[in-house]
């Protein structure tokens, strides 16, 4: 039994500045108000999933999508009572990013402003990191 056992060290650092840890998502108050607004209509659904596919002319691309449950290895996202769940495979690139709701006259569109990304497509719609 004493073979199995793992020591580990602790040791005090001083003058050592602690730094906040980056959300994984953070949500605008026209972002929460939207998806509160949709999900009104689905009171069997628990929140919305993002992930990110394969897709477009630069690589990758966002996906919504409602969802029942979370997911084994998805990341929760909480804020002002609204669930967001990350999708494992999206969780590094969206990191740190805000997720914003937009509606104008011509469209209305989730947006994720994330300053991870190296470069995006024209249309916007697809990104690499």
């Amino acid at each position: 039994m004493a073979s199995s056992m793992v020591r580990a060290t602790v040791r005090a650092v001083s003058k050592r500045k602690i730094q906040a840890t980056r959300a994984a998502l953070t949500l605008t108050p026209s972002a929460v108000n939207k998806i509160k607004q949709l999900l009104k209509d689905k009171p069997d659904h628990v929140g919305v999933k993002v992930g990110v596919r394969t897709r477009g002319c630069n690589g990758l691309s966002y996906t919504l999508e409602y969802t029942k449950m979370k997911g084994d290895s998805d990341e929760e996202v909480v804020q002002d009572g609204v669930r967001v769940f990350i999708e494992k495979k999206a969780q590094l690139t969206l990191l740190g990013t805000e997720m914003d709701y937009i509606e104008d006259k011509l469209s209305s569109e989730f947006v994720f402003n994330n300053p991870n990304i190296k470069g995006t497509c024209g249309c916007g719609e697809s990104f690499n990191i």
